[in-house]
């Protein structure tokens, strides 16, 4: 779809004047479901820090292997993904349900562009479930209430922040969410994060990141090792821990041994 099209941009509650993440982040990954204001932003980020586009794929690798490990080896038949971001290839649902056909997922979202996109193309399999939900990050009591209708929270769950917990801006605020999440599922539940960090990629990342801030919407928080640990508090974090998200259990290593290293981190934590 483009800027061209009808039905675009006020028609549907949203400014295409103003870059804003899931199109940027799709602009980086190659998509098309994205403006000029997001070409813009997205490639003056590019031009101070070229790695980002390599912390965008490395991210989606690491949600492919997240979940491949998930509904494989850890037999989880559950996901609530919240943050959806524009559909690409290897959505959630998609890796889920290439194992476990019977893999239930949840999207959550409240941006007007993705709403659009999620329902047209988030689109699993009968003998599945995939839904999508319009609600807020900063409110998981609806996001649960809403999920409710599709996951049974009486079983174990993997809670999905994939690049959205830094659009909480307040850490301690970020915490109670997670946390409250974490509540309403069961024991061998688990909790997946990748998140952006200041730690790695230097001063050319840190100025992009305040490149965003001042010309994007929504704004972010790049957090520490440290920051992001305290998302795993009181559960049990899988091997190698939190790493930048390319080392988090790759399929392959280059030449010198692991991939390099993305100013991203991730990790898996299971719940005891």
């Amino acid at each position: 779809m483009t800027e061209n099209q009808p039905g675009w941009g006020g028609d549907l509650g949203f400014d295409t004047t103003v870059a804003h993440n899931a199109r940027v982040w799709n602009y980086w990954l190659g998509g098309r479901d994205n403006f000029p204001a997001d070409r813009e932003v997205g490639e003056q980020v590019r031009q101070m820090f070229p790695g980002i586009v390599d912390v965008a794929r490395a991210d989606r690798a690491f949600l492919g292997r997240a979940v491949r490990y998930l509904a494989g080896e850890a037999g989880i038949r559950q996901f609530l993904d919240i943050g959806t971001g524009l559909p690409t290839a290897d959505n959630t649902h998609e890796v889920a349900q290439r194992i476990a056909p019977d893999s239930r997922i949840v999207y959550v979202d409240n941006d007007p562009l993705v709403l659009v996109h999620a329902r047209a193309l988030l689109v699993g399999i009968p003998e599945g479930a995939t839904d999508y939900i319009d609600a807020d990050a900063h409110d998981p009591g609806s996001i649960l209430r809403a999920a409710a209708e599709t996951l049974d929270f009486a079983k174990p769950t993997a809670i999905m922040f994939l690049g959205s917990l830094n659009f909480i801006l307040d850490t301690d605020t970020a915490v109670a969410v997670v946390d409250h999440l974490i509540d309403h599922v069961p024991s061998g539940s688990y909790l997946v994060v990748a998140h952006p960090t200041h730690e790695l990629g230097g001063e050319a990342n840190a100025a992009s990141m305040r490149h965003w801030n001042e010309h994007a919407t929504p704004p972010i928080t790049p957090r520490s090792r440290d920051e992001v640990a305290r998302f795993f508090h009181g559960l049990e974090l899988l091997e190698p821990g939190i790493v930048s998200c390319s080392r988090w259990r790759p399929d392959s290593a280059s030449a010198g041994g692991l991939p390099p290293e993305v100013p991203q981190f991730g990790a898996v934590a299971r719940k005891l």
